[in-house]
């Protein structure tokens, strides 16, 4: 991101910042690898360092579910109910080593005193329902439906809902940097004039005055596949100011820009955020194509080496029937997809869409959780098929196995 100064900082950097008492603030470099990529300097009451405990809280795990069989996938997380926080409530749903997705619906904020570091990954939370606000060590993000959250490794935050609203969002994991499209940017890295997004889109964490609370504070930090818990005397958002390129943010789907064209524009348009071996799409409100013979739908296609996974927000996507809202789709790679039957000779005709998803395109295969494969729907690769009685006769051959196919 850009350069962002917030609070009480120094006019030179590495240099003495007193309080008004005298006593000298704790500077901290706050950075991505070593001391050559994006970077940020706070300025503390207290060292960070100063843990008074550390205990054990065990392994980050994943169950992978396999049915033997490579095709395309439907997983509906509509039924799923709010349970716990914005980080023990989540659902794993597809990973690989590049990327974790799911959902969460977090029943309540995190306890008192709980805060959280993910010193893995960059993590990226879109709000689907729900209001409230994401503390950070940087300020706090409030956020509303629309919104993605972007949190970079290394971020302490706690998630704190709007009492008695419903909350659900999607959310992301990866052990590299999220950042804008590289072909967007000038080699400042400012976002060029035909991105589909501004600098001024993008929220800044407002800032608080710094937190001087005694006590204990524990920060639960995931690394090296596992959970651990810090204690600290002093409050973990006691920062008196901050500057750099490497902070928090948000940015609201509504302010994404959609490319279009005279005839049906391919996926990349709605390339939104980038990192390693994946990208994150966002398919919003948007005129279709004008040209006199255009094919609003999409044209079938085979993505040889590339998972492609759908979550679908709000309307009804152009190219899919029977895919209901908080629903995600997967169509692997080596396999081509396309318009359901119908869908084509539909769109024609149309001069805009409502649709509002968020698109996940990886590299490597992605896997389905046990979790994503108890909320599967098996007759989601038949429903290419022209009758709908066909696609659920087959989909209900599929259930009971291999063997109830006839040879």
């Amino acid at each position: 991101m850009f350069y962002a100064a917030r609070g009480s900082i120094p006019p030179t950097r590495h240099t003495q910042h007193r309080a008004p008492d005298g006593s000298l603030y704790a500077e901290e470099l706050f950075g991505v690898e070593g001391f050559t990529g994006r970077s940020s300097l706070l300025y503390h009451l207290a060292p960070p360092t100063r843990v008074t405990r550390i205990e054990p809280l065990g392994p980050v795990t994943i169950e992978t579910a396999d049915d033997g069989s490579h095709h395309h996938q439907l997983v509906d997380s509509s039924s799923l109910e709010p349970a716990r926080d914005a980080i023990s409530g989540r659902v794993p749903l597809f990973h690989n080593g590049d990327v974790v997705l799911g959902v969460v619906l977090p029943a309540a904020a995190m306890e008192p005193g709980i805060f959280y570091r993910n010193g893995e990954g960059d993590e990226l939370l879109f709000v689907h329902e729900g209001t409230g606000t994401l503390a950070t060590n940087f300020g706090d993000l409030a956020y509303h439906p629309g919104d993605y959250l972007v949190l970079p490794i290394g971020t302490t935050w706690r998630h704190d809902p709007d009492p008695g609203v419903r909350q659900r969002m999607l959310y992301l994991e990866c052990p590299s940097e999220l950042e804008a499209p590289r072909r967007y940017r000038n080699e400042y890295g400012q976002l060029l004039e035909h991105a589909p997004y501004s600098q001024r889109d993008i929220r800044v964490p407002e800032f608080r005055q710094p937190n001087r609370e005694e006590g204990a504070f524990t920060v639960i930090v995931r690394a090296r596949g596992r959970h651990t818990a810090y204690q600290f005397a002093t409050h973990p958002f006691d920062v008196v100011g901050w500057d750099g390129f490497l902070w928090p943010f948000a940015f609201d789907i509504a302010n994404f820009q959609p490319i279009t064209g005279r005839v049906h524009q391919p996926p990349p348009v709605h390339q939104t955020f980038q990192a390693r071996n994946f990208v994150v799409c966002s398919f919003v409100p948007r005129k279709f194509d004008y040209h006199p013979l255009a094919i609003p739908a999409p044209y079938n296609h085979s993505n040889i080496n590339s998972d492609e996974v759908i979550y679908y927000v709000a309307g009804n996507f152009m190219s899919r029937r029977g895919v209901g809202i908080a629903s995600f789709t997967l169509h692997p790679a080596g396999i081509p997809h396309g318009p359901h039957p119908g869908t084509v000779e539909a769109s024609i005709g149309k001069e805009a869409t409502e649709e509002l998803a968020v698109m996940v395109d990886t590299f490597r295969p992605l896997s389905l959780t046990r979790q994503a494969a108890e909320l599967e729907n098996p007759t989601y690769p038949y429903t290419w098929l022209e009758s709908t009685q066909a696609a659920e006769e087959a989909g209900e051959l599929a259930a009971r196995g291999p063997e109830a196919f006839p040879d």
